[in-house]
């Protein structure tokens, strides 16, 4: 209850400023209704009261009170109370993921058959065939970074942008993480929507790892070990420190898979922008039904503004 509050605001409060000409035109309207304003003057107070017929108290329910009852829920509709985020319907289920995928000799080995990279390659279709709809994009690393593909829902791309690497095709071997990651960062940031970044590696060359220490990154990481069960991922579990990163080993199911999915939606760090993410939820639309509950007053016989 009380974060609710702390939460309340209006998203049009410029809207309320309307209330200022309605309090004026109530106040000036009940002076000028008043008929023994003008005696009050001359003649003493006491004395006046048996003088003016009709007199009486008035009901405090009046045209002008309801008018200005009727001003006061229409401003306040307009203006947006709120106090409750939702998920904009344009925005995509799951976040943008971007792929980090080592291309290097030490990927041909064969103790993940048929071999890790081809492994990675697997495990990226089971996971977009998991996230189905969700954008990823494609970064490949070695002694150099490299972007494949910037952010898209188009899974089949993905895959075949995949299925085409090899290390003959990178410029110099070698481990160049840190380059890629602050590249899978600097995407993520431009389309301001938010994301994560996956990373497919067998090892982390020791001189990255101070190299990683060093980055401010604004969005969450996960590293899926491509190693088999044996296998030592001290290098990747220094690596996974270093960026505050979630470290999962490959299984032989699609249990990693699942484990990374989780990982990417719950390390995600969204930016609200209009239309994206999540905004805010207006609740002025409850102040409809009592707005023409008292907008019914003015159908009463011989009931008008004076």
């Amino acid at each position: 209850m009380m974060h609710s509050l702390a939460a309340f605001h209006f998203i049009r409060p410029l809207w309320l400023l309307a209330l200022l000409p309605a309090l004026g035109l109530f106040l000036l309207q009940h002076y000028r209704s008043d008929t023994a304003q003008r005696w009050r003057r001359v003649i003493d107070p006491d004395l006046l009261q048996y003088l003016l017929v009709g007199s009486e108290r008035r009901s405090r329910f009046t045209p002008n009170g309801l008018l200005l009852l009727v001003w006061i829920l229409a401003i306040t509709a307009i203006s947006g109370p709120t106090w409750r985020l939702e998920a904009s319907p344009f925005a995509d289920n799951k976040p943008p993921v971007m792929v980090v995928l080592k291309v290097t000799a030490s990927m041909t080995t064969k103790d993940l058959a048929p071999t890790r990279l081809d492994r990675a390659r697997q495990k990226l279709s089971d996971l977009l065939a998991l996230r189905e709809g969700a954008s990823t994009g494609l970064i490949v690393y070695g002694g150099s970074a490299h972007l494949v593909l910037p952010p898209t829902a188009d899974k089949d791309v993905v895959l075949s942008m995949a299925g085409a690497l090899s290390p003959g095709i990178m410029p110099a071997d070698g481990d160049a993480l840190s380059s890629a990651m602050a590249m899978a960062d600097g995407l993520l940031s431009q389309n301001d929507e938010g994301g994560s970044i996956l990373v497919l590696a067998d090892t982390v060359a020791g001189d990255q790892i101070n190299a990683l220490s060093g980055l401010t990154l604004k969005h969450g990481v996960t590293i899926l070990a491509l190693l088999g069960p044996n296998e030592d991922t001290s290098e990747l579990a220094d690596a996974a420190r270093a960026l505050g990163a979630d470290l999962i080993p490959t299984t032989v199911e699609q249990a990693d898979i699942a484990t990374v999915d989780s990982a990417i939606d719950r390390s995600q760090r969204t930016t609200a922008v209009a239309g994206q993410g999540r905004s805010w939820r207006e609740a002025g639309y409850w102040l409809v039904p009592a707005l023409l509950l008292f907008t019914l007053g003015w159908f009463r016989r011989g009931w008008v503004v004076t």
